[in-house]
């Protein structure tokens, strides 16, 4: 099956979370299973670094945007050393500092910026007589491509060509005020309610869902969660009007660069049989937070996030003193809101000897943090899939997680009478359900004994990329089957 796999961010070129891991790992996947795939995403500054490797294949490409015809070039590498990955690079969108805003908000021109990518991706389809099977979209920033394969001026050129568009992130829809529509080259007929109208305005992901042959998001939980009005945001009605092409697909790993027995850019490696590299990796941890190695006895909890409500960064201020009374170490990788960078800054200062905080991307530091903490915190407001907790997981690194959405799925609950479990979950989104939670895995890293237990059996989880992928195969085959029949 040939597949073109179209991504707003895929890593190690860009990311802002993951589905840039997704988008890098999942198409690697499909190939080993089999598949013909191709990545496309936009030429972004952070990719510009490999510039010398990846040349233009493409030069002047046309890319029709309202009454505007704006070209791109295409350049062309690798992903993983294994598969084709194009690149639209058009500067005056692409080349910025970040990929879809800065922490002040949004940049303005979002909406044109990839209704550009939508529209260059399938005028390259185009130039180049490139036809796959499926046509993958994921999140809003690619969530017209069905509709504009259904409905544009060039409709034929696709019509045989499946769609399944993926949702990462439900909460960001790419909602925009109706002018932007003339841009799209999409009919009018379109802007309705069944369609693509969302409150007097443009919903972009509503576009993929209603227009795509098949829709999935990455845990099985959140498939059920997003067709309630609490965790819909707005689209819960569309969702269960397509439920019948809706599933979830938890999230895989890979562990060829989460593995902490071959990982390179942890101190030092071990695995379930030898866990003496973890040590290490907890000493250099609290050195490169510049905290006391007073705490290399203690629970040393760590946290990597996006510092927004989504992840649940609300739900510290109101038990960190508390938390800290414990006398714990907390270390801190992320970036997002500028009200959660000083409160997180502001607490460095006043617990020097506890708290370390880096507002800071740092993918090795993030590797660093896995291997060396001993519990990881992700009490989520919500969390489509999640892959932390997975990483924490194999890493020993014992995961401290709110039961929804892909963490319930992967995260078993530690039962003291029984002694099961791989991790440590609360449900009422609150401040003082998430401390309990906490000092629940606190009060059991005393007893070594369980510990150890509770730390082998989470490393023993695979949570590997192969069965997903085949539930993708699944996916891709019905989505064919669904397109075959409406032709």
């Amino acid at each position: 099956m040939k597949v073109l796999f179209v991504s707003p961010e895929v890593y190690p070129y860009a990311k802002t979370g993951g589905l840039a891991d997704v988008s890098g790992s999942l198409p690697v996947a499909l190939k080993k299973l089999g598949c013909e795939v191709s990545v496309i995403m936009p030429y972004y500054a952070s990719v510009r670094r490999y510039t010398e490797a990846f040349p233009v294949c493409l030069q002047d490409l046309p890319v029709n945007l309202g009454s505007r015809v704006l070209p791109a070039d295409v350049r062309h590498g690798w992903l993983d050393h294994k598969l084709p990955i194009y690149f639209i690079q058009r500067d005056e969108f692409y080349d910025r500092t970040h990929l879809y805003g800065t922490p002040k908000g949004d940049y303005f021109d979002n909406a044109e910026r990839f209704i550009y990518f939508s529209k260059a991706v399938l005028s390259w389809c185009q130039a180049t007589g490139f036809k796959p099977d499926i046509v993958h979209c994921n999140d809003w920033q690619t969530a017209l491509v069905p509709a504009m394969m259904r409905f544009g001026v060039d409709k034929y050129y696709f019509d045989s060509m499946a769609t399944v568009f993926t949702i990462h992130n439900i909460a960001y829809q790419g909602v925009f005020d109706v002018s932007v529509f003339s841009l799209t080259g999409l009919p009018w007929e379109l802007f309705v309610p069944d369609g693509l109208e969302f409150w007097g305005r443009v919903n972009f992901m509503k576009g993929g869902i209603v227009y795509g042959d098949a829709i999935n998001t990455v845990s099985q939980k959140h498939s059920q969660e997003i067709q309630t009005p609490e965790f819909g945001f707005g689209l819960d009605g569309v969702l269960r009007a397509h439920s019948h092409k809706l599933v979830g697909i938890l999230n895989g790993v890979d562990y060829e660069v989460w593995d902490p027995a071959t990982d390179p850019l942890i101190a030092a490696n071990y695995t379930k049989h030898d866990l003496s590299g973890k040590r290490k990796c907890k000493s250099e941890l609290l050195n490169t937070y510049r905290l006391p190695q007073d705490l290399f006895n203690r629970p040393l909890l760590g946290v990597i996030s996006r510092l927004v409500e989504q992840k649940g960064v609300d739900l510290y201020p109101p038990i960190m003193d508390k938390l800290l009374s414990q006398k714990i170490g907390f270390v801190l990788l992320g970036t997002g809101e500028e009200k959660y960078h000083k409160y997180f800054m502001d607490l460095a200062k006043k617990y020097p000897d506890q708290a370390g905080i880096r507002i800071a991307y740092d993918n090795a530091l993030a590797h660093k943090i896995e291997a060396g903490a001993d519990i990881f915190l992700m009490p989520s407001r919500y969390e489509p899939g999640g892959l932390n907790q997975i990483y924490s997981l194999r890493y020993g690194t014992v995961p401290v997680v709110r039961a929804t959405g892909g963490l319930d799925d992967t995260v078993e609950d530690y039962n003291p009478e029984t002694n099961t479990g791989t991790g440590f979950k609360f449900g009422p989104y609150d401040p003082e359900a998430f401390f309990s939670c906490v000092m629940r895995a606190i009060k059991l890293y005393d007893d070594k004994a369980r510990w150890k237990q509770l730390v082998l059996r989470g490393m023993e989880q695979d949570f590997s990329w192969e069965k997903s992928g085949k539930k993708y195969l699944e996916l891709y085959e019905k989505a064919v089957s669904y397109r075959k029949s409406r032709i």
